[in-house]
């Protein structure tokens, strides 16, 4: 007779490691939970949870599965390769994490900033690209996106996206951009009122605008230097 392997939809749903995590958080799960979503899949005789709890018994804890080797891990009971591998994946994730360090954060302080970022971005594009840089209290880029991509001459795009991908990341301030696939950055009078619209926006929602810079061919031009917003 066949047997099938404890499968972690047969637990109880609220033993599911995966469901609570879903629904708390990965920081409620135990390390055995942890574990568990790693394995996928127990033995005919155990559950998942309850082969990582073995493990990390046998170990010793977590720290103890950081120096087994992929031949050591498939020793245990219930552990093929791809259990194995799938582990030393999860913890050498950790580790590179534990390394890592935050990237040197980018600031906006002028025109010239926003332009050196965008200009190699948008300047070749065949249609208008409209683009925001969110940033932070400091002025720090938090995160960009290109909210709308027009025709060959014109890029429209609401307020109402423009704020809402503002606060979904936080932001304290935004810097919009777009090109002009002409090559020539000279504003036009839908980019000074859609620009206008904007700033309008943002003081109703606490959101500055800071400027608008129009991308042309190795030229910018910044709405805000030229006093049009």
């Amino acid at each position: 007779m066949n047997l099938i392997p404890y499968m972690l939809r047969d637990l109880p749903s609220q033993e599911r490691p995966r469901e609570r995590m879903m629904e708390f958080g990965a920081g409620a799960l135990s390390q055995a939970e942890l574990l568990a979503i790693l394995l996928r899949t127990g033995t005919k005789n155990e559950s998942a949870v309850h082969m990582a709890q073995r493990i990390l018994a046998d170990t010793g804890g977590i720290r103890g599965l950081v120096d087994l080797s992929l031949d050591e891990l498939t020793e245990m009971k219930g552990i093929g390769m791809a259990k194995a591998v799938q582990i030393k994946a999860g913890i050498e994730l950790g580790q590179r994490l534990a390394k890592s360090r935050l990237p040197e954060a980018v600031s906006i302080r002028s025109p010239h900033d926003a332009a050196n970022i965008l200009m190699e971005q948008l300047r070749y594009l065949s249609k208008e690209h409209f683009v925001c840089l969110f940033l932070n209290t400091k002025n720090h880029i938090i995160a960009q996106e290109t909210l709308s991509i027009g025709s060959l001459n014109a890029s429209i795009v609401h307020p109402r996206e423009v704020f809402r991908a503002a606060i979904k990341c936080s932001s304290a301030s935004i810097v919009c951009a777009h090109n002009h696939p002409s090559g020539d950055p000279t504003p036009s009078p839908e980019d000074i009122q859609m620009t206008r619209r904007l700033c309008e926006a943002g003081e109703i929602v606490g959101i500055d605008v800071l400027d608008h810079v129009v991308i042309g061919d190795g030229q910018f031009v910044s709405l805000k230097e030229q006093g049009l917003m």
